[in-house]
C-alpha cells in the first residue's frame, strides 16, 4: 500500500501530458461568442500553433503570466477545456495601466463566468499564491522585454524563478516577445534579443527544448518600435518551449 500512495504522489508531482485537439480548438476560437478584436489577431498570434509547440491540452493546469486583457488566457481556456484549468495572473500595476485598460478588458472578458475554468489571479509575480509544483505549463506573451529592458537582470531572474517555482518537475513554460537586433536600443524599441532571453532562462535552470519560427515575420527588420503602425500587430516575434528538468 505504501508504494502505490508512493507512485500516486509521483504521478501528480508530474505535469500532465496532453493533445490538444487542432481542428477543435481552431473551431472553438472561430466562434462568434469570442471577442471579434481577439478572432482579428488570431492571423499574426497564430494561437493554435503556439499551442502545438508548447504541448498544451485538455486537463492541464496552465498559468497565464501577465495576462494583460487576456489574449491568450481565453485562448487556454478553450485549449485545456472543461476538465483543465488557467490561472490568469496580473498585478495590481498591469491592471491600472492605461488608465485601467486591463482591468477592464479582463473584467468584460470573464464577466458572468463565460470562462468557467479560469481564475483571476490579481497578484504580484512573486507572491501568486500558488503552490510549488503545482502548474503544468505558463506561457507568458509580450512581457519578458519590459522586465527585462525596464527592471534589469536581477528582475528577470526574479520572473523566472517564480514560474519555475509553481511548475511541477518536466512542465512548460512558453515565452513569446518581440525580436530584438543587437545594437539597437531594444529598450525604447520594446524589443529584446533573443539570444539574452535564451540565456536569461538557461541561468534560471530551465532547459530550452524548442526555438520555434511559427510567430516569425522577415518583412520586419526590428529597427522601429514595436507600436509603430508599419509594424504593430506584426512583429517578428520568438517563441521559446522552455522546460523545467524533471
Amino acid at each position: 500500500m505504501k508504494g502505490m500512495l508512493f507512485v500516486l504522489g509521483v504521478l501528480a508531482a508530474l505535469p500532465l501530458r496532453a493533445e490538444v485537439d487542432s481542428a477543435a480548438l481552431a473551431t472553438a476560437l472561430a466562434s462568434e461568442l469570442r471577442p471579434a478584436e481577439d478572432r482579428a489577431r488570431d492571423a499574426s498570434r497564430k494561437p493554435v500553433a503556439v499551442m502545438q509547440v508548447l504541448g498544451f491540452g485538455p486537463g492541464m493546469t496552465v498559468l497565464d503570466v501577465i495576462a494583460a486583457g487576456g489574449y491568450f488566457t481565453e485562448v487556454l481556456s478553450h485549449t485545456v477545456g472543461a476538465t483543465g484549468k488557467v490561472y490568469a495572473q496580473n498585478s495590481r500595476f498591469v491592471l491600472d495601466m492605461r488608465d485601467g485598460a486591463n482591468e477592464k478588458a479582463i473584467s468584460a472578458r470573464l464577466a458572468g463566468g463565460r470562462l468557467a475554468n479560469v481564475e483571476r489571479l490579481d497578484r504580484d509575480i512573486a507572491d501568486m499564491g500558488l503552490a510549488p509544483g503545482s502548474i503544468d505549463g505558463a506561457i507568458t506573451a509580450l512581457n519578458f522585454h519590459d522586465v527585462y529592458n525596464g527592471q534589469g537582470v536581477d528582475a528577470a531572474q526574479g520572473f523566472l524563478a517564480a514560474i519555475y517555482t509553481v511548475l511541477k518537475p518536466g512542465g512548460v513554460f512558453g515565452v513569446i516577445d518581440h525580436v530584438g537586433a543587437a545594437g539597437q536600443d531594444n529598450a525604447k524599441l520594446h524589443r529584446v534579443e533573443k539570444s539574452i532571453a535564451i540565456e536569461q532562462a538557461k541561468a534560471a535552470g530551465f532547459v530550452v527544448e524548442a526555438d520555434s519560427e511559427v510567430l516569425n515575420n522577415p518583412a520586419d527588420d526590428h529597427t522601429k518600435a514595436v507600436f509603430d503602425p508599419a509594424v504593430r500587430g506584426q512583429t517578428d516575434q520568438f517563441l521559446l518551449k522552455l522546460r523545467k528538468p524533471g
